[in-house]
């Protein structure tokens, strides 16, 4: 692989959700977002996809691999991976449904009254199965905005367990029938978070914290079964939304890790963040600090080298590219941290050599912007029906 030139111009790319002729009227009625929910919920969802785009090209290879074919630095740019530099892979399309699945889960609280969300986020996971190819028992509604973007259907070796589970599904809110902790419920919760701290404003950070690791852990235990797949992952909507409201980190790990210790069957996932915290107090960051936490194939492992980036790091770059720079499960490592640095440093801190040429980055900023708007639209049970209305229940329709 050939490392990418820089760009010509070496400004900051403008990214301006909602510009499309798919958006039209997006300016009439999408409320604008407060700096500093943008900067943290655009720095969660943008910083995911860049540490997923970062790591997809070398997953598969070892870090001796990688430095043979890139130097001793690694990965320090994207490489081309699925025929372009900066493409996604199925961990970012997933947490773009997971985004999806929690915004029509509102309207369909606010419309009809109740929703059960991990259910609607069920929903929306099977819509994303169709843009694989593939179908479920259960058929999806093919409607709001999200399933129209063509460039979703794309397959990027999507896991095994993933496909299976969702293939094999009845009904929208149905338990996987496997025992799988793999980190594919982990790497796409990140949304959960935000989508707490933005309803829950106001709430004590902790209660905030502890809808989302049950949100998470249900979210995740859509596609795997076993305890610490979904725990890990609850774990990592649970710090986003801490991260969000602006705790800093040892803080926000803390109240986590408080909340976490309370669920059975967290030994596992807790073993390995101590691990983790142990590691980035020993001294100078580095690959071998990593491979001690292993590989990240399995949920505790991805979100412990997260977990360990984001602490042995004070900048965006360094920790991305710590995370991906590995033996192992790259663009998972890569988007989960790339979640959590977002989420710390905010959107500003992303480079920009990052954020151009990154696939989607427009839809995925348009999907943090309703993240962190959602309780502002004007949709609801005794609300008029509006212009505006129709445009939001258009783009997320209440399932």
């Amino acid at each position: 692989m050939k490392q990418r030139p820089p760009p010509a111009d070496s400004t900051a790319t403008t990214i301006v959700p909602g510009t499309g002729a798919r958006d039209t009227g997006t300016r009439l009625h999408r409320p604008k977002p407060s700096p500093a929910h943008r900067r943290r919920w655009r720095g969660c969802m943008v910083g995911g996809a860049v540490g997923d785009a970062l790591g997809a090209p070398v997953e598969f290879m070892s870090l001796a691999e990688v430095r043979a074919e890139l130097g001793t630095g690694g990965v320090h740019g994207y490489q081309q991976a699925f025929g372009r530099y900066g493409a996604i892979t199925d961990d970012t399309q997933m947490a773009m449904f997971t985004a999806e699945g929690l915004l029509r889960a509102y309207a369909c609280g606010a419309v009809k009254g109740s929703a059960d969300v991990p259910s609607v986020v069920g929903h929306a996971y099977l819509r994303w199965l169709h843009t694989q190819g593939e179908s479920a028992t259960v058929a999806p509604a093919l409607d709001g905005w999200l399933i129209r973007e063509k460039a979703l259907f794309a397959s990027r070796v999507p896991g095994v367990t993933v496909i299976d589970a969702l293939r094999g599904r009845a009904s929208y809110g149905e338990r996987p029938r496997n025992t799988s902790k793999g980190c594919g419920g982990a790497m796409r919760v990140a949304p959960v978070g935000l989508w707490c701290a933005r309803l829950h404003q106001g709430m004590s950070p902790d209660r905030v914290a502890k809808h989302a690791l049950e949100l998470g852990v249900e979210t995740a235990a859509l596609t795997h079964g076993h305890p610490t797949g979904q725990l890990a992952a609850g774990f990592v909507a649970a710090l986003v939304a801490l991260l969000a409201l602006e705790l800093p980190l040892h803080d926000a790990l803390n109240r986590a890790t408080a909340i976490l210790v309370r669920r059975p069957g967290h030994a596992e996932t807790m073993a390995a963040l101590e691990h983790a915290r142990k590691l980035a107090a020993a001294g100078e960051p580095g690959a071998e600090h990593v491979a001690r936490l292993g590989e990240g194939w399995v949920a505790e492992e991805a979100v412990a080298i997260a977990v360990y980036c984001a602490l042995a790091t004070t900048e965006f770059d360094a920790g991305v590219r710590l995370a991906v720079n590995h033996d192992g499960d790259s663009d998972s490592t890569g988007a989960i941290a790339g979640n959590l640095l977002g989420t710390l440093h905010g959107i500003e801190a992303i480079p920009t050599r990052f954020t151009n040429g990154l696939e989607l980055v427009d839809v995925i900023a348009t999907l943090a912007d309703d993240l962190a708007t959602f309780p502002e639209w004007p949709i609801g049970e005794f609300q008029p029906a509006t212009d505006a209305s129709a445009w939001w229940l258009d783009r997320y329709p209440p399932d």
